[in-house]
């Protein structure tokens, strides 16, 4: 990896603004970054949680009396949340149904900011602007109770695609990087949805495969594999990377077009061989341009250098080409935690 790819943000960031954003990452962290997101600022800062506030005031949509309360626990079994779950009212016909995400509107608001940003000398001319888009399963597991779960995911895809649609169209092309965020997918691999499908596994290569290829050429297309943070702490805690590099395989597999990044995460205590020993044996996809796909480890952690270093120490045994990252977004993190995440990447990128 060149220098100047060496950090991937995943995209949140516990600022006020797009522009904000966009002047601190790109003062503090611009030289290593090839691609910039706006923060998720605003009513994204939470992930998909304004999904769930969208379809709950839906007016195809009401709460399902059938199903209890869904606990939304963390690894430790601490309830983070309780959830009440959606389903499409009786009589409603899904093929009718429209969904407005949003992406699309905040991605063109904060494209107009980083495009004077850049054109002013604040961001470097070569970056790209980065939007971080859910998949259907990412509210659907969450929101949506699991009987109406399969129609739900068809009619979001729909609308979702409608979403990244109009940010190609309003966006060019070598302006743009994409990434999906893969959450829930990841959560199931690891039999945390009791409910889950048993063809969950095709299910899940299948939605990645079309969300991937709906990203044009000259696009750049990237998949963030993540084990989810409401509370700055994984739902799940790994035995080690095996079911990652299971899943960076059944995507690229999946996919129809070149994958141009991945991201998979690493939790902070882990500083054994055994986590990262599955990463080599990862068949790393072929990219025309880039001469395989960029992969970035999420073993970053805040006020941690030390440790930084030890994990990449122990990730290099097993592989030699990677760019560094955190283990997920910042925006749900606590603020002042932003000048330590910050110092401790730069300081990262520059050693590495």
């Amino acid at each position: 990896m060149q220098a100047g790819e060496r950090l991937h943000l995943i995209g949140s960031i516990p600022l006020g603004s797009s522009e904000e954003v966009f002047r601190t990452l790109s003062k503090e962290l611009g030289s290593h970054l090839s691609r910039i997101p706006d923060g998720e600022t605003g009513e994204r800062s939470r992930w998909v949680y304004f999904q769930g506030q969208m379809l709950r005031a839906h007016p195809a949509m009401e709460i399902d009396p059938t199903v209890p309360l869904y606990p939304f626990v963390q690894w430790d079994g601490k309830v983070v949340r309780e959830i009440a779950q959606v389903r499409f009212k009786p009589g409603v016909d899904p093929d009718k149904v429209a969904f407005e995400t949003g992406y699309d509107k905040a991605a063109a608001a904060s494209y107009e900011v980083f495009k004077r940003l850049r054109d002013g000398g604040a961001i470097a001319r070569a970056t790209r602007f980065q939007v971080s888009l859910p998949t259907p399963h990412s509210s659907g597991y969450l929101y949506v109770s699991g009987p109406a779960r399969p129609t739900y995911f068809r009619v979001y895809e729909r609308a979702l695609l409608k979403a990244l649609a109009n940010i190609v169209k309003a966006i060019p092309a070598p302006d743009l990087a994409i990434q999906w965020d893969v959450c829930q997918e990841v959560l199931a691999f690891e039999n945390y949805f009791k409910d889950r499908p048993a063809d969950y596994k095709q299910q899940t290569f299948d939605m990645l495969g079309s969300l991937g290829e709906a990203v044009p050429t000259g696009v750049e297309l990237g998949y963030h594999l993540c084990y989810g943070s409401p509370a700055d702490e994984h739902l799940v805690q790994p035995k080690d990377s095996a079911i990652l590099v299971e899943m960076l395989e059944g995507i690229a597999a999946a996919a129809k077009r070149p994958i141009d990044f991945f991201h998979v995460p690493v939790p902070k205590e882990r500083t054994d061989e055994a986590f990262y020993a599955p990463l080599k044996t990862w068949k790393r996809p072929f990219h025309p341009s880039k001469g395989g796909t960029e992969l970035y480890l999420g073993l970053l952690h805040h006020n941690d250098e030390a440790g930084d270093r030890t994990r990449v120490a122990i990730a290099k045994k097993f592989i030699s080409d990677f760019g560094l990252s955190a283990e997920c977004g910042w925006g749900r993190t606590e603020p002042g935690r932003l000048p330590g995440l910050l110092k401790g990447h730069r300081a990262a990128a520059e050693a590495f």
